[in-house]
């Protein structure tokens, strides 16, 4: 899966304009990551890509690149 589509599952997750995410995005910045925006990715990853993934680990991400990175991994 390329960075943009990543991107893209990201920005529609958190109900963000398109463009709007850069990999260097710190997670801080945007308003819309919060718990909410935290068990959504938790879905996402269990729905795209049969990964559970902890809270915990989702937590140690800063910016949108380690949020991709968890979706690699």
């Amino acid at each position: 899966m390329t960075e943009t589509k990543k991107i893209e599952m990201l920005e529609e997750m958190m109900e963000l304009e398109a463009g709007t995410l850069k990999a260097d995005t710190v997670l801080s910045d945007i308003e819309e990551w919060d718990s909410i925006a935290l068990i959504s990715f938790i879905a996402l990853m269990d729905d795209e890509f049969d990964k559970v993934i902890k809270g915990s680990v989702i937590k140690q991400a800063k910016t949108v690149a380690d949020l991709m990175a968890l979706m690699e991994a």
